[in-house]
């Protein structure tokens, strides 16, 4: 049985779509523009610089998809701490000591446009606001918030974002086998994937069944992601540095563009067949996921 709120005839009138809302509501959560706060400032500027919001997104669509209502106060709160989350993974990915990139989202990086101590500080207060945004997210029973936040910080943790990152930083210019870099991208691009997957689980009430086909869902799109990425590697409409992958031991460099092109397919056919498995008739994840790849890949044909 679900535990969201069936939404009312008004509310499918007047409600904005789920990245309008994503929008709206994380200019709401994050400190205002006007305070002189640099860290603030920081926190904003990483934050709501135009970006994908895949991640969000797809959480909200998966758990309307599973029976929730988009115009859920909490369900919308649940996809911002995600972004935030991942504003913060962005920022220090960044940094001088990680990966010393100059642009992000066709922006200068947050350390270069506030220093690198901002930065730092800017990120650890996105991370605590993202997990206090869970806690406290409207219309969300205790248990469920429980059960998010946990979820949440597993995504982050020496098993999530932080295990990928230093395994990026400590063997990515070795020679590594595909299934090492495999595992990499795990950790580093799918882990967040599954936590917004299993938040919207949680927040829909849905069986062990949905959850276990959610899990593979995220596992097999956040390696077509990271594919994805790196094939975009070298493109200047990316918003971020050119060739920054030079020297990296990703599948692209390893394998080539073709072989990568091949396998990102692979991965994502087996996430569609997941995604029906969790999400039966209803059709509007799926067809945002399939439509989102085909124009990226078009760009990189």
């Amino acid at each position: 049985m679900t535990t969201c709120v069936i939404p009312s005839l008004q509310s499918f009138v007047t409600r904005l779509s789920p990245r309008q809302e994503i929008e709206r509501r994380l200019a709401q959560l994050l400190p205002e523009r006007g305070d002189q706060d640099l860290v603030n400032q920081a926190m904003r500027e990483g934050t709501l610089a135009p970006g994908k919001r895949i991640r969000p997104l797809l959480l909200m669509m998966i758990a309307e998809d599973l029976g929730c209502s988009a115009s859920h106060k909490g369900l919308t709160d649940l996809a911002c701490a995600v972004e935030m989350v991942h504003a913060a993974s962005l920022m220090l990915d960044d940094m001088p000591c990680m990966d010393n990139a100059e642009l992000r989202r066709g922006r200068p990086t947050i350390h270069r446009q506030f220093g690198e101590s901002v930065a730092i500080l800017a990120a650890i207060a996105l991370l605590s606001k993202a997990f206090a945004v869970v806690a406290a997210a409207d219309g969300l029973a205790l248990r469920v918030r429980n059960q998010a936040v946990a979820e949440l910080a597993d995504a982050v943790g020496i098993q999530g974002l932080v295990r990928g990152q230093f395994q990026d930083l400590a063997e990515s210019h070795q020679q590594r086998s595909p299934e090492a870099i495999l595992l990499t991208n795990e950790f580093k691009t799918s882990m967040l994937f599954g936590a917004s997957m299993k938040m919207a689980a949680i927040a829909a009430g849905v069986s062990s069944d949905i959850h276990h086909s959610l899990h593979h869902f995220a596992l097999e799109l956040g390696q077509a992601f990271q594919l994805l990425d790196d094939l975009c590697d070298g493109h200047s409409d990316t918003g971020k540095d050119s060739h920054q992958d030079i020297g990296k031991s990703t599948l692209v460099n390893l394998l080539g563009a073709q072989e990568v092109k091949q396998r990102l397919g692979y991965h994502l056919l087996r996430a569609d067949q997941h995604l029906a498995a969790a999400c039966g008739d209803n059709m509007r994840t799926r067809q945002f996921v399939n439509s989102w790849f085909e124009q990226k890949l078009a760009a990189v044909a």
